[in-house]
């Protein structure tokens, strides 16, 4: 019989398995995607973000990135039926954490970063300045996110413990 307790476990256990992932996959770009980009000629690393940027968006990285929101979303609202208990304030600040930093900064900061860079050549007269910015302000965000998804991992599996 299914309750409201197995639902929480089930849901905190995707959305921590989820942000787990969304953590990795941030980390990976923040540490050798971007800054081996970055080592590339200006034209040569736009024309292979962009290729990274439209391959991305495919049935793998999307239920992954959109389905560990949704996770964690169940997660706050059950967790709030459950507020009195040991290890709900750990779920409440994972899905958060998740939400705000994975999925919010990523909507907000990283998607229209790339959909100014798409609007680009490589080759145009201003791409190598357009370039640095990005590369700067994207990869500051990405850690942001690969740092926020990393502390929603921690607390949801806290909160797994009680």
């Amino acid at each position: 019989m299914i309750t409201v307790d197995n639902l929480l476990f089930v849901l905190t256990l995707v959305a921590a398995l989820g942000c787990g992932l969304m953590a990795g996959l941030f980390f990976a770009f923040s540490v050798s995607v971007m800054p081996a980009l970055g080592r590339l000629p200006a034209a040569q690393g736009m024309a292979a973000m962009q290729t990274i940027n439209a391959a991305i968006l495919n049935p793998l990285f999307l239920p992954t990135f959109l389905g560990t929101a949704a996770a964690c979303l169940g997660v706050i609202i059950f967790s709030f039926l459950r507020w009195h208990e040991p290890g709900a304030a750990y779920l409440q600040a994972g899905g958060a954490l998740y939400l705000a930093g994975g999925l919010l900064v990523t909507i907000i900061f990283n998607v229209p970063k790339n959909e100014a860079l798409a609007a680009v050549a490589p080759a145009a007269p201003d791409s190598a300045r357009l370039w640095a910015g990005y590369l700067a302000s994207w990869t500051a965000w990405n850690h942001f996110r690969a740092a926020a998804s990393l502390a929603a991992t921690a607390s949801l599996t806290l909160g797994l413990c009680y």
